[in-house]
Parts: structure tokens; C-alpha cells; sequence
């Protein structure tokens, strides 16, 4: 069996680490070399960062910052933010980044997916996918678009399962599915969307939003049988080190990198 992946997540906006709840009201949290040093420290086994007002405001992530991360890390890293073209996904490449992450550019223009897979392979492509509930039926799910500033934010238009099945066959390498209302409460992951999106792919899945205790990733590696678990707020407090998680993950026979 693979081992389990801890991944922490770095939102990134104006150049600091920030994190909000549910998309919302970002506060400064840490230096980005600073936390990059730390989770690598703890035993990270990759990092993500996401420059979140970068689609937004129709930019490319700013590979400056990116190649500061690189000197610092010896573990992957997976940059996101504005990446609409082969051209924005090289230059965070050859800045360091092991992975690319598209979100609103590939729903804006789903071939981005087929050219990014055809020219760097499908294990430089991941697919993030801000998902939230459409109304008051459970299983209602929707595709949000510039989830980084909300007063963008819109409606994708597209079935979330659909979208999983459809950027699995563009060649994705890795689906990334966030849930929003979940994302900085700290209740726990959203089991019934990454259950879903479980059956209907094959592809190494990561879940993300809600973790707020390691009963939270003990119970999302059992139940829902993901490849990784990202989560920022708990991380980023101090309240769960990594390296003391990844000790109660393997005391319950989840197999984790030591």
C-alpha cells in the first residue's frame, strides 16, 4: 500500500500566508519562507501553495516567490494561481515547483488540462476543485469559479462528478477537491463529496478543508480512502505538528512516510 500523504497549504496573497474561512475574511498568518522551513522541518510530504487572488485578477502566480521556495525545500511542491497557459505553468517549473495546479483556468478553457498533461506528463497536473452545497439538498454539489476573492466568485456551471470524470480523461494527474464550506471550521473533511468523487475516479485524490483534530485525518484515510490529506488552519497554529500526527496515524495502521 502507498503511503499516506500530509500536505500543508499555503494560501499566498500580496506576497504573505494568509487563511480565512470558508473563502472568506484572509488574515496574515506567517512568512512564506519562514512556514516553508517549518513543515519541512516537521516532516511535510509536500507542500502546496496557492496565490488565491491570482485568477481573480488575471495574473500568473509570481514565480519570484516560488524560486525562494525552491532553495529552501527538499520536498515537492505544488504551486496554483492564474496558470493559463503552458508557457505560466513552465515558468513556475523552471522556478523550482515539482507540480502545477490549474482550478478556474481549466474550467474557463478545459483543453488547458490536455496541453499541460501533453507537454510536461500527467504527474506535473493537478486539478483543483472548489466545491460547495447548491441549496438545501445535501448531495446538491456545485463547481465555484475565483473562489479567491468571493465577490468573483460564481457558479462553475458543471456537475462536480462530471468535471472529476472529464479531467481524468484531458489527462490530469491528481484531483485536489476543496470543500468550501468546510474549509477553516476545523469540523472535519467533507466525506460524502470526496466518497463521491472516490467512486467515480481513479486518479490520486487530496482532500481538503475542515481538518481540525487527527481523529479528522484518521477518519478521512478510513472512510474515504484518499491519497492525501491538505489542511492549513491546524497546521499553521501549532496546535498539530506533523511529525506527532504522522506517530497517531501509524499507532492506527495508516501507513504514512516516517
Amino acid at each position: 500500500m502507498l503511503a499516506r500523504r500530509l500536505i500543508p497549504c499555503l494560501d499566498v496573497a500580496d506576497g504573505a500566508v494568509v487563511k480565512g474561512v470558508r473563502f472568506r475574511n484572509h488574515r496574515v498568518v506567517g512568512d512564506i519562507v519562514e512556514l516553508t522551513r517549518r513543515y519541512a522541518a516537521e516532516g511535510a510530504d509536500e507542500l502546496v501553495f496557492y496565490d488565491i487572488t491570482a485568477s481573480p485578477e488575471g495574473r500568473c502566480v509570481d514565480v519570484a516567490w516560488v524560486a525562494r521556495v525552491a532553495r529552501e525545500l527538499d520536498i515537492p511542491f505544488c504551486v496554483a494561481g492564474g496558470i493559463r497557459s503552458v508557457a505560466d505553468a513552465e515558468a513556475v517549473l523552471a522556478a523550482g515547483a515539482d507540480k502545477v495546479s490549474v482550478n478556474s483556468p481549466a474550467l474557463a478553457r478545459p483543453a488547458l488540462v490536455d496541453e499541460l498533461a501533453a507537454r510536461f506528463g500527467s504527474q506535473c497536473v493537478v486539478v483543483g476543485i472548489d466545491v460547495d452545497v447548491r441549496g438545501e439538498a445535501s448531495r446538491d454539489w456545485r463547481v465555484v469559479a475565483n473562489s479567491g476573492k468571493p465577490e468573483q466568485a460564481s457558479d462553475a456551471g458543471r456537475d462536480l462528478l462530471a468535471w472529476v470524470r472529464e479531467v481524468e480523461a484531458r489527462g490530469a494527474g491528481e484531483i485536489v477537491l476543496n470543500a468550501i464550506r468546510h474549509d477553516g471550521v476545523r469540523g472535519g473533511y467533507a466525506h460524502a463529496q470526496l466518497a463521491a468523487v472516490r467512486a467515480a475516479t481513479r486518479l490520486p485524490l487530496v482532500a481538503s478543508g475542515g481538518a481540525g483534530c487527527a481523529e479528522h485525518f484518521v477518519a478521512v484515510f478510513e472512510h474515504c480512502d484518499v491519497d492525501a490529506a491538505l489542511a492549513a488552519s491546524v497546521f499553521h497554529s501549532g496546535a498539530l505538528p506533523i511529525d506527532a500526527l504522522k506517530r497517531t496515524l501509524a499507532a492506527r495502521g495508516i501507513v504514512v512516510r516516517s
